[in-house]
Order: C-alpha cells, then structure tokens, then sequence
C-alpha cells in the first residue's frame, strides 16, 4: 500500500486552473503521444512514494506514437512552454475578443441549445449508426444503449452483445471534413476501456460518424473491419 505519509502535494493554481486546463487538452500537451501513457505506467510501477514514481516515469517514459521518444524533464519543460505560448498568442486574444461580444441573449440560446437541440442530435446520431449501421452489419449481434453502470463516466454509449460476452462501442458526433486521424483518448478513458474489457471480455471501439448529404455516415469505415475481428473473437472463446 503506498504510504500516505509521503503524499507529494499537488499544487494549486487557483483561478489559473481552468486556463491551463482548457489549452492543455485543446491542443493535447498532456495526451499518451506526448507524455506517454501514465496511468498504464503508474499501475505498473505501483509506487509507494512519490520519488519512486518519478524515477521510474523518467527511466521508462516514451511518447505514444508511430515513433516512440524519449520524455524527459526537458521535453515536459518544452511541453510547459507551448502551453505558455498557446495561452499567451491564441487562447487570451481570443477569449478577450469572445468576451467583449458575448450577450445575454447568447447565454439564454447556448443552455437551451445544450440541453435540447445538441442532446437531440446526438441522440439521433447515435440511433443512426447503431439501426443504420452495425444491426445491419452484424444482425447477430445484440446492441443495446449502455446504462448507468455501463456508462463509464460517458465513455460507452451502446454494447454489442456476443453470448455472454460483449463489446463496447462510443460514438463521437463530428464533421465530415474534420481530422479525427489524430484523435488520441484521454488517459482516464484508456482506464475506463480497460476495466470494461476486464469486466466483459470485449474491447471498446469509436466510432466517429456525421451528416453526408442526407445520410448520417460512420467515417472511419476501417472500424467495421475491426468490430468484425472482436465479434469473431468473442464467438470462439
């Protein structure tokens, strides 16, 4: 058990949180093909000090991408200052802009926009590339939306049942023109995939699916291959 005597106390950044936080994950500083897989790496290294920790990640730290390199104090200090230069050139000029024209009519249409238009979509989008789709794809295959015990923080939104077995799918609502090529997940979804395969035997997949035309469509068609792979593998274990 790690010993709680020894904790390395987080630093807190007060108001500034949200800035650093917000520019961290737009433009991915703190993403596994930056500084690699630290939640898998932690579990490995089950520390019982902080010191241990930070040796091991500086010893066995690469970065998650095709490849690998080296993280070191000076790549997370390089890291520190592009998020610098993000927030500095991009993010306050822009937000300062946004806040000079933001009214409170705005406001009123953004919650009701959230709460009824943009859950509506999705709810949509999401039946569309299961009925549409993967029932017809894979008719043996039972799918249903995932409840709150599946739901896995909102990381699973349906589960493709294969005997007693499943699989897990999360449908992401984008464009058909966007770059989701260089989508990389959070380390607390990999967490989350993990334990649902651990718990039901299957891997989780995303699905990235928008509007073509009148037709709403999954665009990383090469899912299906690999959705096809899982069930064959789920049938003969």
């Amino acid at each position: 058990m790690p010993d709680n005597s020894s904790d390395k106390l987080a630093k807190a950044f007060g108001k500034k949180e949200k800035v650093l936080n917000f520019t961290s994950n737009t433009y991915h500083l703190t993403r596994p093909k930056k500084v690699g897989a630290v939640m898998e790496m932690i579990r490995e290294c089950q520390p019982t000090a902080f010191e241990e920790w930070e040796k091991f990640y500086f010893e066995k730290a690469f970065t998650k991408t095709k490849k690998p390199i080296k993280v070191t104090k000076e790549s997370l200090d390089e890291l520190g200052e592009r998020l610098y230069e993000k927030i500095t050139e991009v993010v306050i000029p822009e937000w300062s802009e946004a806040f000079k024209k933001i009214t409170l009519q705005d406001c009123i249409d953004y919650i009701y926009e959230v709460t009824l238009v943009r859950t509506y979509n999705g709810f949509l989008l999401e039946k569309s590339v299961i009925n549409d789709n993967l029932a017809k794809l894979f008719p043996d295959v039972e799918f249903e939306e995932s409840d709150s015990d599946l739901d896995h923080s909102g990381d699973i939104d349906y589960v493709g049942k294969v005997g007693e077995y499943a699989f897990g799918i999360q449908i992401k609502p984008t464009t058909a023109r966007s770059n989701f090529g260089n989508y990389s997940i959070s380390d607390r979804m990999s967490a989350n995939f993990e334990e649902f395969e651990e718990e039901y035997g299957g891997k989780v997949f995303i699905i990235f699916s928008a509007k073509v035309g009148n037709k709403k469509e999954i665009l990383n068609k090469e899912v299906i291959e690999e959705i096809k792979k899982e069930i064959e593998r789920l049938k003969n274990l």
